[in-house]
């Protein structure tokens, strides 16, 4: 089966830190291109940053870049979202997705497995 899991949500103050972790099980992700998507209560889902298969190719959305960091961990079926200085308006449900094969871009309505999410709150 098919399944991605999102973990390492959580309270965190403004200007602090979390990694969110993606998880696959049930295929590779290096043959996939790896989005962040992010929904935010009363808002519509997102994208945050992209990760490309093969080439590792990486972009953000403008609200987060200098900030969030992807990465993929091969070794571990791994894809990573470090963010730093993280602000109020960043508080979010996050998702990780999977659009393959061989993809190099993370379209929101064009991706092709989903996980359920994890929640980041941003607040003193």
């Amino acid at each position: 089966q098919l399944q991605l899991v999102e973990s390492g949500g959580g309270l965190v103050q403004p200007g602090g830190s979390l990694r969110l972790s993606c998880a696959a099980s049930g295929f590779t992700l290096d043959y996939f291109a790896i989005g962040w998507f992010r929904q935010a209560p009363g808002k519509e889902r997102e994208g945050v940053s992209c990760i490309s298969s093969s080439s590792g190719r990486t972009n953000y959305a403008d609200s987060v870049k200098g900030r969030f960091t992807v990465s993929r961990d091969n070794a571990k079926n791994t894809v990573y979202l470090q963010m730093n200085s993280l602000k109020p308006e960043d508080t979010a449900v996050y998702y990780c997705a999977a659009r393959g094969m061989y993809a190099s871009s993370c379209p929101r309505d064009g991706m092709d497995y989903w996980g359920k999410g994890t929640l980041v709150t941003v607040s003193s």
